[in-house]
């Protein structure tokens, strides 16, 4: 999910922790953003029969499967080697519709096709802002839509960033006490807004993603922007959304 060794680090262990789990998840019956049950689900996305979509940071897959499933020609790209073979263990290479990629996500946006759609269920933020944006931006087709989740406020309540700074949060591996910290971009809505529209990209619309549970502090935001149609040479220009 991000060029940072000690995340990909994190993140082959805690692949190589469900491989040997070798627990069977079903698949989706109901698409999530961050928390089960809340907030929108695959209906945020649209018709994606036709499409030419990219998942970034895929891990096991399941997202991906399930677009390819309706009818999209869906790439999944992850950059750790373990959630990779998850998905390539759950997932076989003939999978219609469906390509599983073990690459760096902005190598893999500066060398490819572009995209009608890019999405991401809560892996942007393990990757630089300022690294990525400039390079996913181009990798949309003119009117291309990017959809991403974020976190917003961890489990001990701290709230979203207001610099851009990566900050640590925590990884704990399923059916354990164990915990590991990654680094991330816990960003306040705003500053992602600012960040889309300086490379060009334009901000439709932002959704809360709350636990049901008042107990649990957890809470995302469900980000959508769009590449607009017009050639995008003043980058920059497309003006804030008032009031966000």
């Amino acid at each position: 999910m991000t060029t940072k060794p000690n995340t990909v680090e994190t993140w082959n262990i805690y692949g190589n922790h469900q491989l040997a789990r070798k627990l069977q998840l079903p698949e989706l019956d109901r698409w999530d953003w961050g928390i089960p049950g809340a907030g929108p689900g695959i209906e945020a996305l649209g018709d994606v029969k036709g499409l030419r979509v990219l998942d970034l940071g895929s891990g096991l897959g399941r997202h991906a499967a399930r677009l390819a499933a309706l009818g999209a020609d869906v790439t999944a790209v992850d950059a750790s080697p373990a959630q990779h073979q998850r998905a390539v263990t759950r997932y076989a290479d003939t999978t219609p519709g469906l390509r599983l990629v073990c690459a760096d996500a902005v190598a893999h946006l500066r060398d490819g096709e572009p995209y009608d759609l890019i999405y991401s269920v809560c892996s942007m933020p393990y990757l630089s802002p300022d690294r990525l944006l400039p390079v996913l931006a181009e990798a949309l087709v003119p009117g291309g839509r990017l959809l991403f989740s974020a976190l917003h406020t961890n489990s001990a309540g701290t709230g979203p960033s207001s610099g851009l700074v990566a900050r640590p949060e925590i990884l704990r591996l399923p059916g354990t006490t164990e915990e590991h910290q990654v680094m991330m971009w816990t960003l306040a809505p705003e500053l992602w807004e600012d960040l889309l529209v300086q490379h060009g990209l334009r901000l439709e619309t932002v959704t809360t993603v709350d636990s049901p549970d008042p107990s649990n502090h957890v809470s995302y935001r469900l980000f959508a922007a769009r590449r607009p149609q017009r050639d995008a040479s003043r980058v920059g220009a497309v003006p804030a959304v008032p009031g966000r």
